[in-house]
């Protein structure tokens, strides 16, 4: 196969892989015979997606795999366990890709992983929500070596393989790291990438899962990372590429479940992320069900996606019932205050709550609606119309989907104070749980909330 062939959607890495391929040529024997790195990914059930994307990029650049074999981890035990092995390689590279939640566990497992300096050359790399949107404490505070920050499928490999080289960085945007004498330097965030040059999946690892569709939000929340850090501009994932993309996952893998991840599971071939699209909807339902067969089960308006309220229509919902096997449809609402809506960007209103609920539950699905409470702003004004938003919800046949608000980096709300849950909707939350009509973690995410608000502010853990 040619050199070309084997970068294949990745031509705007081809010319700094291949002289970077030159360099070590006078080691190609001694690489072959000797993987000279390990690459270890922590492997959790909320990173998994991403690590699939991460190792679909790597496939991409194949000449990659002469020199590094892939492991994955879940404890620091497993690690520990696994040291003689990790003694054989020059360098050992332990990458996590985490949410800003997650930053205690994360913090943790680096310091207990940190007697193994005196073992092993072993660098610690992070991706991901966070280190996007706090790179320098990501480096100071949580004790990584490197923070790779924005959309990584072309930066990952390229950096992998100068970490490994010993190359500088020099040049490569998306890396945030100190240098020999403890100054950050953050390159800033990577540019957007061109997702059809990169597929969500690793066929190679055994490693699939739901397919990401769309990529960016043009609303742009004030209290979400999505529009910050993927940009306002959605780019669409081509059926053709989705078609192939399944295919092989059915042919390899017997897939047979089709999920996607998207902002807005009704945005998809939307030319500005809001408007309808329904031709191309069409066009991508029956793409999936033609590529994983007749028997397939297509998720779409679950999670990981969602239906926006203001694209909740007849002809949509109509639509995704023809094709579709989940009987739930999650709906972010978030507040039933028309004031914090408008102060969250929402880009919908109270109504169109209210008709996305009732066209939902008339075609026959159940609607999970989201409420975030303690948003920034709340009153008790806003609070007793999320109360009543509920109670009418929940007369119409809907669940309510509990969430409390927490501050997230490179947001709008990012230095708001921590969300509290105020008494009316607290004790509502506490009557309705036990019927069934209303589920999640929102007590932990208050807790959560303060937490967060603390690191925040402080750089406190």
């Amino acid at each position: 196969m040619s050199q070309p062939d084997k970068m294949k959607g990745m031509e705007t890495l081809s010319c700094q892989i291949i002289t970077e391929k030159e360099m070590r040529q006078e080691n190609r024997t001694r690489v072959l015979c000797m993987k000279k790195a390990k690459l270890l990914f922590w492997n959790t059930s909320l990173n998994r997606y991403s690590i699939n994307a991460l190792l679909g990029a790597l496939e991409n650049s194949c000449e990659l795999f002469d020199i590094i074999d892939i492991g994955f981890f879940i404890k620091t035990n497993d690690i520990y366990e696994s040291i003689d092995d990790l003694k054989k390689y020059e360098k050992v590279i332990v990458a996590f890709s985490f949410f800003t939640p997650q930053i205690w566990d994360v913090n943790n497992l680096i310091t207990q992983l940190a007697p193994i300096r005196d073992e092993l050359d072993i660098v610690f790399v992070a991706g991901g929500p966070h280190a996007t949107g706090d790179p320098v404490r990501t480096v100071t505070t949580l004790g990584f070596d490197y923070a790779l920050l924005g959309e990584s499928e072309a930066t990952f490999p390229i950096f992998i393989l100068r970490i490994i080289e010993g190359i500088s960085l020099t040049g490569l945007k998306g890396i945030c790291y100190k240098d020999h004498d403890g100054n950050v330097i953050n390159t800033g965030q990577s540019d957007p990438v061109d997702i059809t040059k990169y597929t969500p999946v690793s066929l190679r690892f055994r490693r699939i899962g739901p397919v990401e569709i769309t990529r960016g939000c043009p609303y742009g929340c004030s209290f979400c990372q999505t529009g910050h850090i993927l940009g306002r501009c959605t780019r669409h994932r081509p059926t053709e590429q989705i078609y192939n993309i399944l295919k092989a996952m059915k042919t390899e893998l017997n897939a047979s479940h089709f999920r996607a991840i998207t902002p807005n599971a009704l945005s998809y071939g939307s030319g500005n992320g809001v408007d309808l699209n329904l031709p191309e909807l069409e066009k991508l339902l029956i793409t999936v069900r033609k590529a994983l067969g007749p028997g397939a089960k297509i998720h779409m308006g679950s999670f990981p996606s969602e239906v926006r309220p203001n694209n909740v229509t007849n002809e949509s919902i109509g639509l995704l019932k023809r094709f579709v096997s989940n009987r739930d449809l999650v709906v972010g609402a978030q507040s039933g205050s028309e004031r914090i809506l408008k102060l969250s960007h929402r880009g919908h209103s109270v109504d169109d709550v209210y008709k996305a609920v009732e066209i939902i539950t008339r075609h026959g699905f159940l609607a999970n609606v989201d409420f975030i409470f303690g948003l920034p702003g709340e009153t008790v004004e806003d609070a007793e119309m999320t109360v009543k938003m509920m109670s009418d919800l929940a007369d119409m046949g809907a669940r309510i989907h509990a969430h409390t608000f927490m501050p997230l980096p490179q947001t709008e709300f990012e230095n708001a104070p921590y969300g509290r849950v105020k008494h009316q909707i607290r004790k509502m939350l506490r009557d309705l749980t036990p019927k069934g009509i209303v589920f999640g973690n929102w007590e932990e995410q208050a807790r959560l909330s303060k937490k967060i608000h603390t690191y925040l502010a402080k750089g406190i853990l």
